[in-house]
């Protein structure tokens, strides 16, 4: 059964998902402050985190920032709930690594659907490669450890960062638009602010050095990876 972690203090609202979560099989974890719940999320290591921004003791982007960084949570999958729904908000919590974000108040029906396809990218379906290595040239790529090697050294990267690094590689040469990575990797189709994109790009770039090249910008249309021979 599949658990997953609701974090915010607003009790009712915990309620109605919590209730509408269990009716779809799930199994249900919840915290009402951000200290009880990045100890869950470390302890349960549940399937998805619905977490609030607003959060007594630990901001909801902090705890965020935190599961993103350590390598036992960085691949669970977080979908920011939040009053807040100005742009910058969106851009800083997809930056931090979360998967989707929706504002309050929102349709439970469209939360559960939200869940699913998350859920689904990270369960039975495999949205990137089959092949656990790629390689190419002075770049290693090993998706069921998720270590990236660049000239044969190991790079950090976060979880958002090593799902972007992998579709560009298993789409060699294709050009993808800014709106056309957000859908494929982020998994997102609303109208968000697609800096978000370059943003990810410049840190992979600059995390990767030489290799980073391998990433090419084609201005007014978007990106494309290619070794150049």
């Amino acid at each position: 059964m599949q658990e997953i972690l609701i974090i915010d203090d607003e009790k009712d609202i915990v309620s109605a998902i919590e209730y509408n979560l269990i009716k779809e099989g799930f199994k249900v974890s919840k915290a009402f402050d951000g200290h009880h719940g990045l100890k869950l999320a470390k302890d349960k290591i549940p399937q998805l985190i619905l977490l609030d921004l607003m959060l007594p003791g630990i901001p909801g982007l902090e705890i965020c920032k935190i599961l993103k960084s350590e390598t036992k949570t960085k691949n669970i999958p977080i979908i920011m709930l939040t009053a807040k729904g100005t742009e910058t908000d969106k851009v800083v919590g997809l930056e931090l690594g979360a998967d989707d974000y929706i504002t309050k108040p929102f349709s439970l029906r469209e939360l559960l659907a939200r869940i699913k396809a998350i859920l689904k990218r990270y369960g039975n379906e495999k949205p990137f490669a089959v092949s656990p290595v790629i390689r190419f040239s002075n770049l290693e790529i090993d998706s069921d450890t998720h270590i990236v090697k660049a000239f044969n050294k190991e790079v950090e990267l976060t979880a958002k960062e090593f799902d972007l690094l992998k579709y560009f590689a298993e789409n060699e040469k294709r050009v993808f638009s800014r709106e056309k990575l957000l859908d494929r990797v982020w998994g997102i189709d609303v109208a968000i602010e697609t800096r978000t994109v370059d943003v990810h790009i410049r840190r992979l770039r600059e995390k990767l050095g030489k290799v980073g090249s391998y990433i090419h910008t084609l201005r007014g249309v978007g990106y494309k990876f290619e070794v150049k021979k």
